[in-house]
């Protein structure tokens, strides 16, 4: 009996010691990734000298509720079809068909680019008005949500404090851009040192930026968008325990943080509380918010353009944003089909996992399509596939 109450004991020592030595290695990765917005160097020391990588990737899987789903945690295999497969034939036609007019050998058009950058600021002018500022949208302003344009909400001192101070941008343009969809043609395409050699890259809805998909993805972020649904599924609206989702951050370092907050009533209250939390524990990431008026108008723009759908996706938006701040745009991970266009392979719908989106919200083959058009134009370069060794 002794011998049993001894060895209960010790086993609880072990246990509590086991416990408290994995809470401050944890604790300590955290707080080196605490760092003032203007460093640009910690975060990515922290990811190299603290593993932070494998800590966000482990935040973002403990948050997610089907994390326990293998299918959310690793890339769907690919299946090679036979030959003689009536299925495969007739995607690999279908697909052939869609590439013939996509320019291999792609050179920038530069009165073409001009002539689009110019419709598009003219109408827009998202490169002052895309994100809200305490500038653009004083107190007391009204925002009218671009979802439900008949919800309107009066800027109040609470909301005001929230808003950015200065210009987003600098007031300056960038040479480079790369806008990275989330694409399952991402995965596996050697992509990721192309994509960090951009000088200013943007993300789409906080997508996991694991060390493993580095090679394909890269890692570094200017900007990245959040849709607030993300806070509802992945963090419980944070509404309890909130450091898992500001150890998440982390990944992306001291970028902006990019919210529709005022594109309908009920994502007002989380994104404010998403911009708290991030203030609250000291995260270098730098929330804004997209403003609803510039929403509008780019519909009405791409409208204008042909192109018909309930609401543009976060993609479109970011190269319509990007071709106002780039002179060179380049897109990697828009290709919202099934099948590989070179290998004809399944693909996941994200590089990630293969959930799917909603039928009927956005239009992505149609968006694809005023892609393409513009990738021929030599407005913007389109990647398909993998990317060369250099």
């Amino acid at each position: 009996m002794k011998g049993q109450l001894s060895l209960y004991l010790n086993l609880l020592i072990l246990g509590s010691l086991l416990t408290t030595f994995l809470w401050y290695t944890l604790s300590d990765n955290w707080y080196h990734c605490r760092v003032e917005p203007q460093s640009t160097d910690s975060c990515k020391e922290c990811r190299e000298i603290k593993h932070i990588i494998e800590l966000c990737s482990a935040s973002w899987t403990r948050e997610n509720p089907k994390s326990s789903n293998k299918q959310l945690l690793s890339k769907p295999e690919k299946k090679n079809l036979p030959e003689s497969s009536d299925s495969y034939k007739e995607r690999r036609e279908k697909t052939n068909k869609l590439l013939e007019s996509y320019s291999q050998a792609w050179e920038k058009n530069e009165e073409n680019h001009l002539k689009f950058r110019t419709r598009l600021s003219l109408k827009c002018n998202g490169f002052d008005n895309a994100i809200i500022t305490q500038t653009n949208t004083p107190l007391g302003s009204k925002l009218v949500y671009d979802g439900e344009k008949k919800k309107t909400l009066t800027v109040n001192e609470d909301h005001f404090s929230t808003f950015l101070q200065g210009h987003p941008f600098l007031n300056k343009t960038r040479h480079t851009c790369a806008v990275v969809g989330n694409g399952g043609i991402l995965g596996n395409s050697s992509c990721g040192k192309t994509i960090d050699s951009a000088q200013f890259v943007i993300r789409c809805n906080l997508p996991p930026l694991t060390k493993e998909d580095e090679k394909h993805v890269g890692m570094k972020t200017d900007l990245v968008t959040a849709n607030p649904s993300i806070f509802v599924i992945k963090y419980g609206s944070l509404l309890g325990r909130r450091r898992m989702f500001v150890e998440s951050l982390c990944q992306y370092g001291n970028s902006m943080l990019l919210i529709p907050a005022f594109s309908y009533s009920a994502n007002t209250a989380i994104s404010l509380r998403a911009v708290y939390t991030i203030e609250d524990f000291g995260s270098p990431m730098r929330p804004v918010f997209f403003n609803p008026q510039y929403l509008k108008t780019l519909a009405g723009f791409w409208r204008s353009q042909g192109l018909k759908e309930n609401r543009l996706s976060t993609g479109i938006i970011m190269t319509s944003l990007a071709l106002e701040l780039c002179d060179n745009v380049h897109l990697y991970g828009f290709w919202p089909f099934g099948v590989h266009p070179h290998s004809f392979q399944d693909l996941p719908n994200h590089y990630y996992d293969d959930i799917k989106v909603k039928a009927g919200f956005h239009s992505m083959s149609a968006e694809f399509k005023f892609l393409l058009q513009l990738h021929n134009q030599g407005v913007l370069k389109l990647h398909l596939g993998e990317c060369g060794p250099n």
